[in-house]
């Protein structure tokens, strides 16, 4: 995996464990298990955040009620449900760092392409909203597919590009509940997962990723 790879999606993620680490699948030997971590919000609400880490980095502060920092990327792959795709949306852990209160405890940065259409909105209160649909590329000729909402000013920006522009993007990543209706008598409660950007930019710049090396040479999912 060459460093540009790496250096286009990065992940910060500081909360605590809140589910057990169950067995999710394995590559070339190596195991990967996932979990649940809540992050805090400024609102003092949470994000509830799907994590994936190798049993090669694994250790006995990995349980419920740790609060723990990790560091990699956020990745995308398609999952077969019930006879259809389903893209799934997780963490997957490179590092496991020291927790410094004075950093911002969720933070994503992406270098992608836009390859859908933006959708721009309005809600009932006139905040303005952009969906876009980011494709970062990895190794192995591979790419993450990853849902962002823009807001106001960078809503609009957005708004207008074309596909396959590229974008630098700051944010973070955040959870949400919804329901969606199967039937007339059944109402199914699911999590959706999207990256709120806070910052859009013309080059990369360093943010607290300077201070670590997610390069490292684990197996990728």
């Amino acid at each position: 995996m060459n460093y540009e790879q790496m250096n286009n999606n990065k992940v910060y993620l500081r909360g605590k464990i809140v589910s057990s680490p169950i067995f999710s699948h394995e590559v070339f030997g190596e195991r990967f298990y996932e979990f649940d971590l809540e992050v805090p919000r400024l609102s003092e609400s949470f994000d509830k955040i799907p994590v994936t880490i190798s049993e090669r980095i694994m250790d006995s502060r990995i349980k419920v009620g740790e609060e723990l920092t990790f560091v990699g990327q956020f990745r995308s792959y398609n999952k077969q449900v019930e006879s259809k795709s389903k893209l799934v949306l997780t963490v997957f852990v490179r590092e496991i760092v020291e927790n410094d209160y004075t950093q911002n405890p969720n933070i994503i940065e992406l270098n992608g392409y836009i390859c859908k259409e933006p959708v721009f909105r309005t809600t009932p209160f006139k905040r303005e909203i952009s969906d876009i649909l980011l494709a970062v590329n990895r190794a192995y000729n591979k790419s993450d597919y990853l849902p962002c909402i823009a807001w106001g000013r960078n809503a609009r920006f957005v708004r207008d590009l074309k596909v396959g522009e590229n974008l630098n993007i700051i944010g973070r990543i955040q959870s949400r509940v919804y329901q969606k209706k199967i039937s007339d008598d059944v109402i199914e409660t699911k999590n959706a997962y999207e990256i709120s950007i806070t910052k859009i930019m013309q080059d990369n710049i360093q943010t607290v990723f300077q201070n670590f090396d997610i390069n490292k040479n684990y197996v990728s999912e």
